[in-house]
């Protein structure tokens, strides 16, 4: 079989009349998230605890789209129910799901509290989950969707003082190969991004470190820290129709860590 590279077209990442929810999408990587798929053409239905909503309004605007804020908490059932609902009246619908919320608490292994495990495991899982199968019951309808969820270098390796993070992050990549085998064949593709170490304020007091720094940028090939700008290409790729053959996958934007 011959390839048809008129078939092939630019387009093929143009999210434009797309819909995306991005949770957490008001900071972060989460905006980076936002402002990319924005970029490429959709609309942005941005779920999120914290209300400072006007920078990132800005940002998705000067890109020409629409995008709407709501005030959830993501740990709660009848929230993310009340999400979907609130998405599907704002914009009609959701082709996206970015599942970027999350949460960290750290402790050593014999001190971590109980709270600290149930509140990680609430947002950074049971919210994925709880998510993506309200999102997947409306993109089963309409015959097509994308589910993005965010992974981690600790959904590889086991990490220190992060039991409840580490956990959340191996099932996060469960999850994500279970609803593939699932949803494959409705047309619905699910994959997840599992960036490494990522210069943001969240990372601010680890780069500020020297020596932690620099053991870190010695183990890192491309020998820096990523930039949020290094997964906007990737979330725009995985959202669009470029990767409809594409399921299943833990795609690593980590500057080649996981292979020292």
């Amino acid at each position: 079989m011959s390839v048809n590279v008129n078939e092939f077209s630019m387009n093929f990442f143009s999210l434009k009349g797309k819909v995306a929810i991005v949770t957490g999408g008001n900071t972060g990587l989460g905006q980076g998230y936002a402002v990319a798929l924005a970029k490429a053409g959709a609309d942005i239905f941005i779920p999120t605890y914290d209300t400072n909503w006007e920078e990132t309004r800005t940002l998705v605007e000067e890109q020409g789209r629409k995008v709407a804020f709501f005030q959830a908490d993501l740990s709660k059932r009848e929230q993310i129910t009340a999400t979907v609902e609130a998405c599907v009246k704002a914009f009609g619908t959701v082709d996206i799901l970015v599942n970027n919320a999350g949460t960290i608490r750290r402790a050593p292994l014999l001190e971590y509290k109980d709270e600290d495990w149930k509140a990680v495991l609430d947002i950074n899982l049971n919210a994925v989950y709880f998510l993506s199968q309200d999102v997947a019951k409306i993109m089963v309808k309409q015959g097509s969707g994308k589910i993005i969820n965010i992974a981690s270098m600790l959904s590889f390796q086991g990490g220190k003082f992060v039991p409840a993070y580490t956990a959340s992050k191996h099932a996060v990549a469960g999850v994500t190969k279970a609803f593939a085998n699932e949803l494959g064949d409705k047309n619905i593709q699910i994959n997840a991004i599992a960036p490494g170490y990522i210069a943001t304020d969240n990372t601010a007091p680890i780069r500020a470190d020297e020596a932690r720094n620099a053991s870190i940028l010695d183990r890192i090939p491309a020998g820096r820290w990523g930039d949020p700008f290094d997964v906007m290409g990737t979330v725009v790729f995985l959202a669009s129709r470029a990767s409809d053959y594409i399921n299943g996958h833990i795609l690593a934007v980590d500057g080649g860590w996981l292979v020292r």
